[in-house]
């Protein structure tokens, strides 16, 4: 079952996404209650017998209301290769087409091998960058000084 992130459901959802370290960083459980207040539909979960076995935490940008960004991708290692997460991303992109949106991007550590697997698996490109390594494009200083990253985009009508 995929449903948007609900309050009572945080918890779950921050032992999900601790098991997505070193790339994924916990965030505080007032911060996953703003998303699950304010940025519900574009933060969906996926429900197993009634354990939380992946979500996707998304907003569409303010700034750029055309823009979807992925913050958070995980799937429990347990139920990876069952297309969960594409599940999640696609009802993100869903909900982005309701909105008229155009593209759906996110970010990834260089290294974070298997996560380039996934992102070109699930349709995203590797956006180029000012380095190649180890074949991933990587923008330097993306996220700040230092913060260089891999970007992945798609386009919402793809």
């Amino acid at each position: 079952m995929i449903a948007p992130l609900t309050i009572d459901r945080i918890s779950d959802v921050e032992k999900l996404l601790a098991l997505g370290e070193p790339y994924i960083k916990l965030r505080g459980s007032s911060e996953y209650w703003l998303y699950a207040k304010l940025f519900s539909t574009t933060c969906p979960i996926a429900v197993l017998d009634g354990e939380v076995v992946g979500c996707v935490i998304a907003f569409r940008s303010q700034d750029d209301p055309a823009e979807i960004y992925l913050q958070d991708v995980m799937t429990h290692p347990d139920h990876r290769r069952h297309g969960i997460a594409r599940a999640l991303v696609d009802e993100v992109r869903r909900q982005g087409s309701r909105w008229g949106c155009q593209r759906l991007y996110l970010t990834s550590e260089p290294d974070n091998r298997a996560a380039h697997a996934a992102w070109l698996a699930l349709g995203f490109v590797n956006v180029e960058g000012d380095s190649l390594v180890d074949g991933v494009f990587v923008i330097s200083n993306y996220k700040g000084p230092g913060k260089h990253r891999a970007v992945y985009e798609r386009l919402i009508g793809s």
